[in-house]
Formats: structure tokens, C-alpha cells, sequence
């Protein structure tokens, strides 16, 4: 039910200690509709969120819980931040009148057994993984409105299939030909305490890594067969930038049915035409990650390649935001029958 004073919808951030949970902090502080009335960290219960995230000290927040601790009376909704392989079994216990947005990876992947061969173990609540639904607005809004579940899409996979699931729907590329070429902030691996990211590991340098082995994979092949209506399996080759926010898609793409880069250009612009939140520049623009930064935006340029019958999509995206928490409130205006725009009509950060 409702804030019965303010009308507003009460909810739950869970794992609100991490680089997601903070960036829905950010966000849904200001949305007219929503409450938040718990935040959870169980290993930070008691502190109040200022003490993890000082730039959140300004917002009156509840002070963190435990999540067993959590009281799910007069709660309507609830955003999972937790760890992959947590989710799952924390939203089994979730009263069922409670809508959930999950921000792991743990309901994204529709197949069970794919799961299990990519994340090395079964899936523990396979009734809510069959029901969750996809949450890419863009395409699959409709059935997202009525769902309880909503699996909320990966950063990479968001920035790959945005530009490329209309192509495919469209015929106007060869899907045995895509190749993503990706590069990520250092958010994308979470806030926990590894080596590999420390500030000595990872400025003044780039890497590749999960080289043809990585967890996303599985998720972005998913998104394209749907599109393609038959299997795809695209290269895809993550990379580690020093920098804190953003992902850039370099995707190189074979035209199919004698089609040219201002066609595919043409036909992007076309399919998201009133879409609030996807940008097509004008054919051989160059988007960079700065000029999405802190927004939830995604851009999406179109180049000829030189050679006859190919071209080049890059695609950018802040991770944190389109990527991960821009995109959860996105999905959570539609649940609740709200304008997609509603707390998130903010402009990049720029510089």
C-alpha cells in the first residue's frame, strides 16, 4: 500500500552500502512518488548512510538495517543491490505483495541450466526465475508494467543490445558477424576490497578482461536471439579503463540485404523516435562517455566503415545510471504507471 500521508510508494533499498545501492539513493531521494523507509547493509547495520557516503549526507535516510532484521510492514517495493547468487535466495523470503526490482544478475538469464554452466551452481529459486521479467525498458515495457519481478539489465548488455536488437528485428545486419569491443569504469566491478582494483593496479593502464569467458555473455547472446529469432553468439571482449564511471561499446557490425551505415543509422533513429532516454547522432558522430556521464542516457553513432558492406556503432552509457540505477527507476515508473522520465530528468555532468 501507499504512504497513506504522502500518497507516496514505500520502499526498500537492499545492499544499499555498494556503488548501485547509493547511486538509487541519489536518484529516488527526489521522486515524488517514492518513500524510502529501510536501507539495508548488514555489515554496516546501525551507521547512518552518511558515515558510508558523505555526498548522500545532505538526504534524511533511515538509518541501516540488517536484512533479516527488516520489517516488510507498509513496504510496497524493493531494490536488490545485493552480490550475484544472493538475490535469489533473499527475494524468496519477500512478502510476494511486494514488488521487487533486482539490480544482480540473478534472474536475468530465462534459461536454467545456461545459469548454472555460467554462474557454477543451481539456480536456488527457479518459480521466481521463471517468472521475472526482462527489464530493458525499451523493449520489453509492456510486460514489465504488470510484473512483480523485474530483472534489471546488465551494463554491458544494456549498451550492446540497445543498438543492436533493431538491427537484428529489422534483418539489416548479419548476426553471425557482431564483434563488441567494450570498455568500463572501475564501478562496474563493485566496491568490494580486491587487489586488481586497486588505484596502483589499475591507472595509467587498460585491460582485458573475462576474455571469452565473461558472466555477461550469456545475457547479451540471450537479448540478441530474441531479436534475431534464431541463436546468436557474438564476440564480445570487455576491457578495464581508470576511470570511474561510463562504458563505451566499439561494435563492428556486417550489413546485411545491400544495406548502408546511413540505413542502419536511419533505422535506429526510427525505432527510438520519442524514446526519452536513447540518443542516435547524426551518421559518422562519435559519442564519448563524458557526454553521458551521471545521466541516463544512452548514445548511439553510427560510422561507414571503410570497407564496402560493414559499419561501426559506438554506444555509451554512464554504468551506474542506464546501466544499473537509472535504469531500476526507469523500470519502476512504469510498475507503477509513472511518466519513465519521473527522477531522472537529469542533464550529464560535464566535465
Amino acid at each position: 500500500m501507499a504512504d497513506k500521508i504522502s500518497n507516496r510508494v514505500s520502499l526498500a533499498i537492499l545492499g544499499a552500502s555498494g556503488y548501485t545501492g547509493a547511486e538509487s539513493l541519489r536518484l529516488l531521494a527526489h521522486h515524488p512518488n517514492v518513500a524510502i523507509r529501510a536501507v539495508t547493509a548488514d555489515r554496516q547495520a546501525g551507521r547512518q548512510v552518511a558515515e558510508i557516503f558523505p555526498h548522500l549526507a545532505p538526504l534524511a535516510l533511515p538509518t541501516l538495517s540488517k536484512i533479516a532484521e527488516l520489517d516488510w510492514t507498509g513496504i510496497d517495493m524493493a531494490f536488490c543491490c545485493l552480490p550475484h547468487a544472493t538475490t535469489q535466495e533473499v527475494v524468496s523470503t519477500i512478502p510476494a505483495r511486494v514488488k521487487v526490482v533486482d539490480l544482480s544478475a540473478d534472474f536475468r538469464l530465462a534459461d536454467a541450466a545456461v545459469y548454472a554452466e555460467w554462474y557454477g551452481h543451481e539456480h536456488r529459486a527457479l518459480k521466481l526465475q521463471r517468472d521475472a521479467v526482462y527489464g530493458l525498458t525499451e523493449f520489453h515495457r509492456d510486460r514489465i508494467k504488470p510484473a512483480r519481478l523485474v530483472a534489471n539489465p546488465g551494463c554491458y548488455p544494456s549498451t550492446a543490445q540497445l543498438p543492436l536488437v533493431p538491427l537484428l528485428e529489422a534483418g539489416a545486419i548479419d548476426p553471425d558477424s557482431i564483434i563488441i569491443d567494450a570498455k568500463s569504469g572501475v564501478t562496474g566491478a563493485g566496491r568490494s576490497l580486491r587487489e586488481d582494483l586497486l588505484f596502483a593496479e589499475v591507472q595509467d593502464g587498460i585491460h582485458a578482461y573475462g576474455v571469452a569467458k565473461h558472466r555477461h555473455m550469456p545475457e547479451i547472446d540471450q537479448g540478441l536471439s530474441w531479436a534475431a529469432g534464431r541463436p546468436v553468439v557474438a564476440t564480445f571482449t570487455p576491457h578495464l579503463m581508470p576511470m570511474n564511471r561510463g562504458i563505451l561499446a566499439t561494435i563492428y557490425v556486417r550489413l546485411a540485404g545491400g544495406a548502408a551505415a546511413g540505413d542502419i543509422r536511419a533505422t535506429l533513429a526510427k525505432r527510438f523516435e520519442g524514446e526519452a532516454f536513447v540518443k542516435v547522432l547524426a551518421l559518422g558522430a562519435v559519442p564519448s562517455t563524458r557526454h553521458v556521464r551521471g545521466s541516463n542516457y544512452c548514445f548511439i553513432g553510427v560510422v561507414a566503415d571503410r570497407r564496402p558492406g560493414h559499419a561501426i556503432i559506438v554506444a555509451v552509457m554512464d554504468n551506474l545510471v542506464k546501466g544499473a540505477a537509472g535504469q531500476a527507476v526507469q523500470n519502476l515508473n512504469v510498475m507503477l504507471g509513472l511518466p519513465e522520465t519521473t527522477a531522472l530528468r537529469q542533464e550529464p555532468m560535464f566535465p
